[in-house]
């Protein structure tokens, strides 16, 4: 039994080994090409505009770590926030709101990307609080770690402090890495037959 376990294990490994293998150079090239070319797409205008952000500026090291630390604190308040009035909003499919202990502990790790969870999910919490919630701190947090590995590489290239500016890191690792992976592994669970909806829970 424990010789099947082992096989199966192995196989995984050296499955996620191929993969990893295959696609870093394609993905790299082109996370590298997003990362370092100086126009700005269109949505991405729109939403430095919206910010108030000099996409051109620059940011010394300090000022990247600040915004860094700030967007990730008002992450995990704003996921905080949505646990703990879970039942005054839609879509809580009849939960409750989280307790301030678990809700924190809930928030905090997502916000990290450690996606920790003390709770079983559908007995829990609701689609508002599983979409907008888990789903955003999930993606969100994978473009915070992307903008955090660019930038060390930054620092390492250059014979300067400027490490670029987090705000344009964050939007493109989100708008133009993370949201076409996502669409494309979406359609490969939708062809797997894997279906999520607004519907309640089934048993």
């Amino acid at each position: 039994m424990s010789t099947g376990f082992g096989s199966a294990s192995l196989l995984q490994a050296l499955l996620v080994i191929a993969v990893v293998g295959a696609a870093y150079v394609p993905l790299g090239d082109y996370m590298a090409r997003v990362y370092s070319r100086s126009n700005h797409l269109r949505v991405e205008t729109v939403i430095y505009r919206l910010g108030g952000i000099d996409p051109d500026l620059e940011q010394r090291w300090t000022h990247y770590l600040a915004a860094l630390l700030a967007f990730s604190m008002t992450s995990v308040l704003a996921l905080f926030a949505l646990l703990r009035l879970q039942s005054y909003l839609p879509l809580s499919e009849g939960h409750q709101n989280v307790s301030p202990a678990l809700a924190f502990n809930t928030a905090v790790s997502f916000t990290t990307n450690t996606s920790w969870q003390n709770y079983a999910g559908e007995a829990t919490l609701g689609h508002l609080a599983l979409a907008a919630g888990l789903g955003v701190a999930s993606f969100t947090s994978a473009a915070v770690g992307m903008a955090a590995g660019v930038a060390l590489v930054r620092s390492l290239a250059r014979e300067t402090d400027r490490v670029g500016n987090f705000w344009v890191d964050l939007t493109r690792g989100s708008l133009c890495i993370l949201l076409p992976l996502s669409i494309l592994f979406a359609v490969v669970l939708i062809a797997s037959g894997v279906v999520q909806n607004l519907h309640g829970p089934q048993t």
